[in-house]
């Protein structure tokens, strides 16, 4: 899930946010692996975190939905890790995928990050989308653009002010 800037015209945005919607997330603890889903709440996580407020899914790996050499993905990764260690806030090891395994990428499961940061933290490494929960409420989808006009969807938060035509 990655873009720095916006990608033009609406099709690709549509299109990227249609397949976040439809992609596997998961995160890891205690070599466990759980599953998580937008539109959802994260009840695991919440008995695992009793007193975090929040979580968040993001990474750094292809910056723009543009795949890198790995190589570049994992220097971006440490850097990002490196930020999260900084925050101070606990972390876990997650990812995406499409549900074939066509795309696939790691990431960091945040908890209790502020949210201003968060989002800070997903335009340095260039997301176009991301993954957030408050305590007791469904995942939402958070997506670095404007709303395309033929994009709707209850659990998606569209952080650019104007929906495109």
């Amino acid at each position: 899930m990655a873009m720095s800037s916006p990608i033009a015209g609406a099709a690709p945005i549509a299109e990227l946010v249609r397949a976040y919607l439809a992609a596997e997330y998961q995160w890891q603890h205690n070599g466990d692996w759980h599953d998580l889903r937008i539109g959802l709440p994260v009840p695991a996580l919440e008995l695992m975190y009793p007193d975090a407020g929040t979580f968040g899914l993001l990474s750094a790996w292809n910056p723009h939905s543009v795949e890198c050499a790995e190589s570049v993905n994992r220097e971006a990764d440490r850097a990002l890790q490196q930020d999260l260690v900084e925050a101070g806030v606990p972390f876990l090891a997650a990812f995406s995928s499409a549900s074939n395994r066509s795309w696939r990428e790691p990431g960091w499961l945040v908890i209790d990050l502020p949210l201003d940061r968060f989002d800070a933290l997903s335009r340095k490494y260039g997301q176009l989308g991301t993954v957030w929960w408050t305590r007791h409420r469904p995942g939402r989808l958070r997506i670095q653009a404007a709303r395309p006009a033929d994009c709707e969807h209850e659990h998606v938060d569209w952080l650019a002010a104007a929906a495109l035509p």
